[in-house]
């Protein structure tokens, strides 16, 4: 297989059962929404969307780590309909790797293909939060 073969989202490497609480982002360049959420409940919650960019970004990102204390991370990795790596995939990506150097977190990353999509169809006042839930409930939904 070629290194165009490779899908864009790995497939989720096993999470430990001891990962029970998880933060998601639904990663944008001047919004990123947030969701919290645990693998008993399989539920997430909408929480405050991070309104910064750049390294002001990371400065509310910490304040949520300090409050919330997750196991691990949850990042949605946007790309096209079919699959395929856009712009946005790579900003997404450099993100997740981000919270890992700077946090010292796990990180998983989740294809989010329609979260926004499926976020506007309910009617989300938040959608970028809403885009968060929908990527945190994908990825615990997907957990033994």
């Amino acid at each position: 297989m070629s290194g165009a073969d490779q899908p864009v989202v790995a497939p989720l490497p096993p999470v430990p059962p001891g990962h029970q609480s998880f933060l998601a982002f639904d990663f944008g360049l001047k919004r990123t929404g947030v969701a919290s959420g645990n693998r008993v409940t399989r539920t997430a919650t909408p929480q405050a969307t991070i309104q910064a960019e750049g390294d002001a970004r990371f400065v509310q990102i910490a304040a949520r780590l300090k409050e919330w204390q997750p196991d691990a991370l949850v990042v949605g990795i946007p790309t096209h309909p079919d699959g395929a790596a856009h712009d946005n995939t790579a900003r997404a990506q450099k993100f997740a790797r981000q919270l890992r150097g700077r946090f010292n977190q796990v990180v998983y990353e989740v294809d989010e293909r329609y979260s926004t999509t499926e976020a506007h169809s309910l009617g989300a006042k938040d959608a970028d939060a809403a885009s968060a839930c929908i990527i945190l409930e994908q990825f615990l939904r997907s957990l033994p």
